[in-house]
């Protein structure tokens, strides 16, 4: 007997879970929204700001399939930038800071106001399956609610313990009960499980920071939005600012570390902690020569005086925490309204999944987050949409799946990463990551993606038409570019006032404008070009990616080569029945490919421990297999 029946169940309502259930409701899947605490959803349990270098292109990634976290922070936001903006377009990146109750709210809004979703609060305690496949899932209070897919994004939830000094004690976040039951689950279907450890500051009073012995840092104007479908308008912007830690902050987390979970004479910590966003005491013992580190302050929203040090956070006793906020310059009387603290969590090896986010060993199971062990709430929701989506088309009974490969997203990469690779630490994503990271920039999400956010109903049909216009006019502005040629006299001013060498003779626009250091708007201003667009959003997005498309043309040409290479051994498929024993490989080698089952030939290629001279061995056998010239060995 069910207490509910859905298609598909989405268990946690983080960043990932939202996206997962609003994919799968709005591509008609009746889906249920489970969660330890209703009025949580879409938290900012660490700091109040989305996107980043990498992180904000994968936030328009996400806008671009039709989901919602774009539009969110575009509407709840406090200040808007876009980082390395002098730099080339592969590392630019738009970041804002956040009014994360109202971001919360807002989500929550919209995901009681899709149709086809419900939200239920209730800790998942177990998942039921039969015959190797999701039925559902059994909740705390032994409630029991049918599935035909069931997503996981569980957060730091999975037997979540929180560390203030010595002072240790459950929760899935500050002030919130841990899922105790459900990693028992996956340990019992003989998925890896272990743990992983992250953290996060104190917040502190803003009515007692003395700002003026801090730099204020503002937001860009006009601000630059994340939704692709975000109208241009004014907001008042909020500032940051930024201080540093001094030598008497570092002396005091020298002096104090004997009393630390992580470092302390008695160890509590076991999980790998974060690599790139390490405590600050893990900053001072990696980085003893290091004379300061920079402290963000954040505010937390507009109706709020909470502020976020951001880069101060600490698993270390209160006092200690006191006395380190009170050795930073602008900080020396700031109270503190939430103490620091560490978490440690259980997270599943991630090459337990295919690149869909199914489960190997459970058909119709899917997990996404940190459940993968990786760390961000963008990370996270780039996951989730794609769970969402994979989940619908399983429960729609579909035999299309949705897959992003490492030359299409930086999602794709992240997630190629993770069931190829696994985790050894909390997974974070940079520009470094992806190889082709000039062709999935943040300014061109839509040009890659909308296709299938279109093709999944997750876009209208005039969003999409509003893509395919805006890339067939820059296709044609590029063509015009090559005709339009300028004389000397004309463009000359344009040059000198750019510090670029004038003109001799007349050139195309196209030729001038591939010098780096002239800007096209510029060259507008001087010659007749007239573009019938009325949309001044548009219109700037086009001019946008006419300049980096011209710029750059080489190096994308370049790229692209690459990508034909790549995509060589990625269209190869692995049939799901092929016998790697038939391969004269070494047998570490087909023992790694049958416990991974890789899809395609570059899946394969990619795993660790594959040499390179196996894969065209490989790919003949495939070929035989397919044509049926061998067969499974008996």
């Amino acid at each position: 007997m069910w207490d509910g029946i859905y298609d598909v169940i989405v268990v946690g309502a983080g960043h990932a879970g939202c996206e997962a259930a609003l994919a799968a409701a709005r591509m008609g899947c009746k889906t249920a929204l489970f969660t330890v605490n209703v009025d949580k959803i879409a938290e900012m349990s660490c700091n109040p700001a989305i996107g980043g270098v990498a992180k904000g292109t994968v936030v328009r990634e996400i806008d671009a399939l039709g989901g919602e976290m774009a539009k969110n922070i575009d509407e709840t936001g406090i200040q808007f930038r876009i980082l390395n903006r002098r730099k080339g377009p592969a590392v630019r990146a738009p970041r804002a800071q956040a009014d994360k109750y109202a971001y919360r709210d807002r989500m929550r809004k919209i995901i009681e106001n899709t149709p086809n979703l419900e939200i239920v609060q209730q800790i998942v305690d177990d998942i039921i399956v039969e015959d190797g496949k999701v039925k559902g899932v059994v909740t705390h209070i032994n409630a029991r609610y049918g599935a035909k897919a069931v997503v996981v994004t569980a957060g730091t939830f999975l037997k979540g313990k929180i560390f203030i000094g010595f002072k240790e004690f459950e929760g899935g976040r500050m002030w919130e009960p841990a899922a105790n039951k459900l990693s028992n689950f996956y340990i019992r279907h003989g998925f890896k499980v272990a743990r992983l450890k992250t953290g996060t500051p104190v917040r502190l009073d803003g009515t007692t920071i003395d700002f003026s012995k801090m730099e204020r840092q503002d937001g860009d104007e006009p601000p630059p939005f994340f939704s692709y479908w975000t109208e241009p308008k004014e907001i008042e912007q909020i500032p940051c600012w930024l201080t540093y830690t001094t030598p008497e902050t570092h002396r005091i987390i020298k002096e104090n570390l004997h009393r630390s979970p992580m470092y302390g004479e008695c160890k509590l910590i076991s999980g790998v902690g974060v690599r790139y966003c390490p405590s600050i005491e893990d900053k001072i013992v990696k980085f003893p020569d290091k004379e300061r580190h920079h402290v963000f302050v954040e505010p937390e929203g507009r109706n709020t005086v909470e502020f976020y040090p951001n880069g101060t956070s600490t698993s270390l006793p209160f006092d200690v925490q006191e006395k380190i906020i009170r050795s930073i310059p602008g900080l020396e009387n700031a109270k503190i309204i939430r103490p620091a603290y560490a978490i440690e969590y259980d997270f599943v090896d991630p090459t337990h999944l295919y690149p869909t986010l199914e489960t190997k060993i459970i058909k119709g199971l899917f997990n996404a987050g940190q459940i993968n062990g990786t760390t961000g709430y963008e990370e996270a929701a780039g996951q989730g949409i794609v769970a969402g989506i994979n989940a619908a088309l399983y429960a729609l009974n579909k035999d299309e799946r949705f897959i992003l490969g490492r030359d299409e997203a930086y999602i794709g990469v992240m997630i190629d990463d993770l069931v190829n690779k696994g985790v050894r630490e909390p997974y974070r994503l940079f520009t470094s990551r992806a190889e082709y990271r000039l062709l999935i920039r943040y300014d061109n999400a839509d040009y890659r993606l909308a296709k299938y956010g279109y093709r999944f109903g997750l876009l209208t049909r005039e969003q999409y038409e509003r893509v395919k216009r805006k890339y067939e006019t820059i296709k044609v502005f590029i063509e015009k570019l090559k005709e339009v040629k300028v004389k000397p006299e004309v463009i000359n001013p344009v040059l000198e006032k750019a510090g670029s060498t004038p003109l001799k003779e007349s050139k195309t626009v196209y030729e001038v404008l591939k010098r780096p250091e002239v800007k096209l708007y510029e060259i507008l201003k001087v010659i007749s070009f007239k573009l019938d667009i009325e949309d001044r959003k548009l219109l700037e997005e086009i001019l946008e990616e006419v300049e980096i498309e011209v710029k750059y043309e080489g190096y994308i040409k370049r790229q692209l080569e690459d990508v034909k290479k790549f995509r060589k051994l990625e269209n190869v498929k692995i049939p799901q029945d092929f016998d790697y024993s038939i391969v004269p490989i070494s047998t570490e080698e087909k023992q790694k490919l049958k416990e991974m089952k890789p899809l395609t030939l570059g899946q394969a290629a990619r795993l660790e421990g594959i040499r390179p001279a196996s894969i065209p061995i490989l790919a003949i056998y495939i070929e035989k297999w397919k044509r049926g010239e061998v067969k499974l060995e008996s």
